[in-house]
């Protein structure tokens, strides 16, 4: 039991630098956009390279962002229900809605695999 115990604090460890690093991601995400903007406004100049650093550090943000948010237990979720539930429904609901909304993403990305499938891997043949 000790070795995994070992293993979650090392994890937990981890995510705290890692949360620490996307606390920066976000700054500098919001430094870049306003930059870009008063550039853009003062001087008619837009780069669309700044915008994909952008992209690139909101995606940075939201995939190793989320293990950090999760461990705090400050993610997003439909309060309405939540808080009128007792401690074990608020444990049940979480449960719940990590199984089986674990990433809005997912379905988008489950989609994109099949689309660069051979036919004869999707599960349907054509008719000759």
């Amino acid at each position: 039991m000790r070795p995994l115990l070992a293993l979650s604090e090392a994890i937990d460890k981890l995510n705290e630098k890692i949360g620490y690093v996307c606390n920066l991601l976000v700054l500098f995400a919001c430094l870049i956009s306003a930059g870009n903007a008063m550039i853009r406004y003062a001087f008619g100049y837009s780069s669309n390279g700044w915008l994909e650093a952008q992209w690139y550090m909101f995606a940075i943000l939201v995939m190793f962002g989320a293990s950090y948010t999760f461990k705090r237990n400050e993610h997003v979720r439909v309060e309405i229900f939540y808080l009128f539930l007792s401690e074990r429904g608020q444990l049940w609901l979480d449960m719940i809605g990590t199984l089986f909304f674990p990433d809005p993403g997912l379905p988008a990305a489950l989609l994109s695999v099949l689309a660069v499938l051979p036919p004869g891997l999707r599960g349907r043949r054509d008719v000759g």
